[in-house]
């Protein structure tokens, strides 16, 4: 039976790895990306230009699967660092999967993934492991985004109670070669690169390649049980560790590492100082949280059930710095 992946986000970090593992197959592949979005698409992927803040928009990706094995993964999404939430965040992350969701139920989808986020899951102390949990709710999570990730993550698990076949993934933060549209990590590594990195925080997270959460998604579509999440993290990694393998692999020179109260103290100057190089502050209230947040995210659940097993964030960093430094002439290597 011809099989066809529907991969909304497709221009995003996220969906051009899904999107490079499926152009290997034999399935028909349709892929959601914004009016305007031309940078560097795939060849042989049919893509629509909507929004999914508009259900209508996104109807052609669905049309004329009749017969077919359809299966959509919901990639599409705004991470935001702000600890307020934005009327624009909710309505693409929140309202937009709503309108996935009932798209997905009228077309009778084979199966929907979900890429919702470690932060959607509720924080315990920093004693204990994070789990895979089976409710979700806005008012456990600290931060805009969170809240957001965890309505969102609730919604599809309704929709599973009215039969719908979803499955949810949890990705931690991703890092990885080929962010066309770019990321607030992958920033991080092109500001260091170019000098526009002023210091180093004292803090870190859990990182993971970006090819490596793409190929869970897959398993999860393949190997995932309706209705279950899958955590797919790697393990913490300190920004300073981060830095220092870039540093190894480029050269480049070494930050001042600031404690947490120092970085909160000197968000206004940094923000200041992000605004006059043009870029975005990457220090902020609700990263600096997040920085210094429990982290001990465990994927035993995905490696387990799924096969999902995550590289070395050095051979991560490696092939991202490789891939900066192709696209960017400005950052030649040994800089």
């Amino acid at each position: 039976m011809k099989k066809i992946y529907i991969i909304t986000g497709a221009n995003g970090h996220l969906g051009r790895a899904v999107i490079r593992l499926l152009l290997g197959t034999d399935a028909e592949v349709r892929g959601l990306i914004l009016p305007g979005d031309t940078k560097q698409l795939f060849e042989n992927v049919c893509y629509t230009k909507g929004d999914v803040r508009d259900r209508e928009s996104l109807r052609p990706l669905f049309l004329n699967t009749d017969g077919a094995e359809t299966y959509v993964i919901h990639a599409a999404g705004i991470v935001d660092i702000s600890w307020e939430l934005s009327a624009h965040v909710y309505d693409v992350n929140v309202s937009g999967t709503k309108n996935v969701l009932s798209l997905c139920a009228e077309y009778k989808i084979k199966r929907l993934i979900y890429v919702s986020s470690v932060h959607a899951i509720p924080e315990k102390n920093s004693l204990c492991v994070l789990q895979e949990v089976s409710r979700f709710s806005p008012r456990e999570v600290r931060g805009g985004y969170a809240r957001t990730k965890a309505e969102a993550s609730q919604a599809v698990l309704n929709s599973v109670k009215k039969g719908m076949d979803a499955v949810i993934v949890h990705p931690s933060g991703m890092l990885g070669p080929d962010a066309v549209s770019g990321s607030y990590l992958m920033q991080l590594v092109e500001d260091y690169m170019s000098g526009l990195l002023p210091a180093c925080v004292n803090g870190g997270y859990d990182f993971v390649d970006v090819r490596d959460v793409a190929a869970g998604c897959l398993l999860a579509l393949e190997k995932g049980r309706t209705g279950e999440c899958y955590i797919l993290s790697n393990r913490h990694y300190e920004i300073r560790e981060i830095l220092h393998i870039i540093r190894d692999l480029t050269g480049g020179r070494r930050l001042p590492v600031l404690p947490a109260w120092a970085a909160r103290a000197a968000c206004p100057v940094i923000r200041q100082w992000a605004r006059m190089k043009n870029r975005r502050p990457l220090y902020t209230k609700y990263s600096l949280y997040t920085l210094k947040s429990n982290d001990r995210f465990s994927h035993d659940k995905a490696t387990s059930c799924l096969g999902y097993t995550p590289r070395d964030i050095r051979s991560t960093l490696k092939d991202t710095v490789l891939w900066i430094q192709e696209q960017n002439v400005s950052v030649p290597p040994g800089s």
